[in-house]
C-alpha cells in the first residue's frame, strides 16, 4: 500500500508514524512545504520571547528520526494539486520549482492553517510579519533582538496575539494590541476574559479595542501603523487576526468543503472522496457538546485526529469521539484555561442553561500563599448536566478545567462532580476543591 501525506506537522506525523506501526511494509512518502517536521508551532511565541533558547526543543522528531522509521520525508515541497480520480499528485520542489507526479493508494490531507493577511497597503513594508511557522519564528527572534526595534504592534487579540505580547514584554519592548472588535480572548466569556485585559494593562500594555488596521506606512521598514482611530509608532508589526484552512489548492467541486475552505470529514477522518483521509487545522472536528462539526484549531485535536486516520488507512474503523475545545493560555502573571461550551454557545444552540461564577482558594489559607481561583460553570438547567466551564487565576486554575473536561465527557452532572472524590492537603487543595465548590453551589 503506497500512502501519500500532504503536511508533516501535527496530524500529518501522527498519520504516518500510526501507519507505520500498525503496517510496516506500507510504503509512505511525506511531503511537507515548510522547512521542518513534527515541531510544536504553539512554543514559537515563547522561543520568540525568549522563554527558550533552543529552537530544537520544539521539534519532537527529525527528519532523519521518521526516515529510520521508513518514512520518506520530502521538505520544501508543496503539493500544488490532487487529481482524485487518477489518483496522483502534483508537486513543486520549492528551491528548484521543478515540477513532478506522485501517485498513492490512500492519501492523507494535514496541510494545517494560513494565517489570514487582510489586503492592506503597506503589507510589503519590512517588519510587517505573521507567526505561524517555526521558519517565522526563527526570523522573528533575530529581527526583535535588532536594538532600533522598540515598538511591537500587535494586530489581534486572540490566542496567538496575546502569547506574542507576553513574549515582546520579556524582551522589554512597548507593546500595543489593536483589536477590532470590544474584547480579546473571544473563545472566553467576559467574565473571565476580563482578567486577562486588567493583567495585560498592569504590565504597560496599550490596548486599542474597537479599532481597525486601514494601513501600515514606512520607508522600506514600517514605522506607523494607521487605524480608523489614529496612527501609532512601529518598528514590528505582528499580524495575528486569525486563520484559515490552506486548502486552496483543493478543488471544491471535487471534495466537500465548508464555507470557511475546511475539509469536511466523518468520524472516521474520511473526507467525501474514498480513500482520502484529513485531519488537523485544514479540517472541521466534531464537537461533542455542541453535537455538530465545528473549526477547532488545536494542536491537541490534530494529533488525536491523526491518528485516527492513520488507524483507519490501514483498515480499521476507528472512531474520532469528539473535541471539547478544551484550551488555555498564560498571561503575564494569570492562567486562563476553558473546555466546552461558552454562555454564547449555549445561547446560540437554544440551550436551556443556567450558570454560576464562583471566587475559591486553590488551597486553604492554613498553608502559605493561597491565590484566587475564578470559576465559570455553565449547565443545563433542568438535567443539571454540566456543559462548559472557564477558570482563571495565579496558579492551580487550568489544570482544574482538566476535570471539567473529563466530567462533560463523562456526561456528568453537577451533583456528581460536587461529591466527587478529589485530592485533599493543605498544599494543594481544600477538602471541598475549588471545583467542587462551584459544582455545589449550582443550583
Amino acid at each position: 500500500m503506497k500512502v501519500i501525506v500532504i503536511g508533516g506537522v501535527a496530524a500529518g506525523m501522527s498519520c504516518a508514524s500510526k501507519v507505520k506501526r500498525s503496517d510496516s511494509s506500507a510504503q509512505i512518502t511525506v511531503y511537507e512545504r515548510g522547512g521542518f517536521l513534527s515541531y510544536g508551532a504553539c512554543g514559537l511565541p515563547y522561543y520568540v520571547g525568549g522563554f527558550n533558547d533552543d529552537y530544537r526543543k520544539m521539534i519532537a522528531r527529525t527528519k532523519e528520526f521518521f526516515e529510520k522509521q521508513g518514512i520518506k520525508c520530502f521538505l520544501k515541497h508543496e503539493v500544488l494539486s490532487v487529481d482524485f480520480e487518477n489518483k496522483k499528485v502534483l508537486i513543486r520542489e520549492i528551491d528548484t520549482g521543478k515540477e513532478f507526479y506522485d501517485t498513492y493508494d490512500k492519501l492523507m490531507i494535514s496541510t494545517g492553517a494560513n494565517p489570514i493577511i487582510p489586503p492592506l497597503k503597506g503589507l510589503e513594508l519590512i517588519g510587517v510579519h505573521s507567526l505561524k511557522t517555526l521558519e517565522d519564528g526563527l526570523f522573528l527572534r533575530e529581527f526583535a533582538q535588532l536594538q532600533d526595534v522598540k515598538n511591537v504592534v500587535i494586530v489581534g487579540g486572540g490566542y496567538i496575539g496575546i502569547e506574542c505580547a507576553e513574549a515582546f514584554l520579556n524582551l522589554g519592548k512597548n507593546v500595543r494590541i489593536i483589536e477590532a472588535s470590544n474584547t480579546i480572548l473571544s473563545p472566553f466569556d467576559e467574565e473571565i476574559s476580563k482578567f486577562a485585559k486588567e493583567e495585560l494593562l498592569l504590565h504597560k500594555v496599550i490596548l486599542n479595542l474597537n479599532e481597525k488596521v486601514t494601513e501600515f506606512k514606512g520607508n522600506i521598514s514600517v514605522n506607523k501603523v494607521v487605524t480608523d482611530k489614529g496612527e501609532y509608532n512601529a518598528d514590528l508589526v505582528i499580524l495575528a487576526i486569525g486563520i484559515k484552512p490552506a486548502t486552496n489548492f483543493l478543488d471544491n467541486k471535487k471534495i466537500e468543503k465548508a464555507q470557511n475552505g475546511a475539509i469536511i470529514v466523518n468520524k472516521y477522518l474520511e473526507t467525501s472522496v474514498k480513500d482520502v483521509y484529513a485531519a488537523g487545522d485544514c479540517v472541521l472536528v466534531y464537537n461533542k457538546i455542541l453535537q455538530q462539526n465545528t473549526y477547532l484549531a488545536l494542536g491537541t485535536v490534530a494529533n488525536k485526529c491523526g491518528r485516527v486516520a492513520g488507524a483507519n488507512i490501514v483498515g480499521d474503523k476507528q472512531q474520532f469521539i469528539g473535541a471539547l475545545g478544551s484550551s488555555a493560555i498564560k498571561v503575564c502573571n494569570i492562567e486562563l484555561g476553558r473546555t466546552g461550551m461558552g454562555e454564547n454557545d449555549a445561547i446560540k444552540n437554544n440551550i436551556d442553561y443556567k450558570k454560576i461564577v464562583i471566587t475559591a482558594q486553590d488551597h486553604p489559607s492554613y498553608y502559605p500563599d493561597p491565590t484566587l481561583i475564578e470559576i465559570k460553570l455553565i449547565y443545563h438547567a433542568q438535567t443539571k448536566k454540566i456543559l462548559g466551564a472557564q477558570t482563571c487565576g495565579n496558579k492551580g486554575a487550568v489544570l482544574r478545567v482538566d476535570i471539567f473536561a473529563v466530567a462533560i465527557q463523562a456526561g456528568m452532572t453537577t451533583e456528581e462532580l460536587g461529591m466527587t472524590d478529589l485530592i485533599y492537603a493543605p498544599p494543594f487543595a481544600g477538602v471541598w476543591d475549588a471545583v467542587q465548590i462551584a459544582c455545589n453551589a449550582a443550583k
